[in-house]
């Protein structure tokens, strides 16, 4: 098994409002080891982006806060660090691509001046030097005649060019840990293979691990070696790409994988999972799923359930497993008895 470089322990981040304290990220555990891709999948509203947030220690206090739990980087607690010492992590061992590059790059700036400053914030070299890093670091994310685009602004570019000079930020001091929070998002289908492609290059090239935030299951089965499925604070399936795709366990993740168009059907409906995500809430009762569940029965209304060990790093928090496990056994001594 490789070095783990990544471990969130049950991770409580809330959001403290005029209308109460509301459980964002609630109980999260998660591990990420070297050179591994995994995905936090779920819809608006699950608290991936929160977890992503959290990891990097850039949740706004106030309102929201880390109330309990570990992040634990190579084995240092991040919930414990100083501001400076996150600096330090931050852009160097640590990287994140935000969703919307066209609000994380700054406007009254040239590309260059950005990178450069990222590049020598954590790296002791001259300007000239971290001039043609930036210049090769965009050359590496496939952007031409980087020479020229390290002079333009932010405005000149396109948001698939926009997206690239992002990565190249975050890539630019050879991270161990890459988040990438919906990266592929608002741009085009042929620009967003660009950017998987480019990702995973990285990866394979550097070894580093990448935490990618998304709600796209197609972006899942490209590019991820786990998957975990968030709903509402909490994660209510995990295991690798090809198990979670092939044979979903919860039915939430089943609802959102029968959410994806079908190749092969001329005329169809999609499907689509009714009601929304509840709004997290301190003193919720039942399974958050509940209420959208077309499995749903008494129990699920009374109790939230645990996330149940499947096997093989399988899991999955639904009570149906409990009920599979209770008619197995009946059947076994039924068949004893006979």
């Amino acid at each position: 098994m490789a070095e783990t470089i990544l471990e969130l322990k049950d991770l409580h981040t809330h959001f403290f409002t005029d209308n109460g304290e509301i459980p964002a990220v609630n109980g999260v555990s998660i591990k990420v080891h070297k050179g591994e891709v995994v995905g936090i999948v779920g819809e608006s509203g699950s608290g991936k982006s929160v977890t992503s947030l959290s990891v990097m220690q850039l949740i706004p206090n106030p309102p929201g806060k880390i109330v309990s739990g570990e992040i634990n980087f190579k084995g240092e607690n991040l919930t414990r660090s100083s501001e400076k010492r996150m600096k330090k992590l931050r852009g160097n061992e640590i990287s994140m691509i935000f969703q919307e590059p066209m609000t994380s790059l700054n406007p009254l700036f040239t590309i260059g001046n950005q990178l450069i400053e990222a590049i020598r914030l954590h790296q002791k070299i001259t300007k000239k030097d971290a001039e043609k890093k930036a210049i090769g670091m965009l050359e590496l994310v496939g952007i031409p005649r980087a020479d020229e685009v390290v002079r333009e602004y932010p405005h000149q570019l396109s948001g698939g060019m926009r997206q690239r000079v992002m990565i190249a930020m975050a890539m630019s001091c050879d991270p161990e840990l890459l988040i990438a929070d919906e990266p592929t998002t608002a741009l085009d289908v042929t620009i967003q293979a660009q950017i998987l492609d480019l990702m995973r290059n990285l990866n394979k090239k550097k070894d580093t691990a990448i935490l990618l935030i998304t709600h796209d299951l197609g972006v899942v089965a490209e590019i991820c070696d786990r998957v975990v499925v968030m709903y509402a604070g909490q994660i209510v399936e995990e295991g690798t790409t090809r198990e979670i795709l092939k044979s979903p366990e919860h039915p939430y993740t089943q609802g959102l994988i029968k959410s994806l168009p079908k190749m092969h059907e001329k005329e169809q409906q999609l499907y689509s999972i009714p009601g929304v995500v509840p709004k997290p809430k301190m003193e919720s009762v039942g399974c958050n799923f509940a209420p959208r569940c077309e499995f749903a029965f008494k129990r699920c209304f009374q109790a939230n359930p645990d996330l149940y060990t499947l096997g093989n790093n399988r899991q999955s928090r639904c009570f149906l497993h409990d009920e599979k496990e209770r008619k197995v056994k009946t059947h076994a001594e039924a068949d004893i008895g006979s």
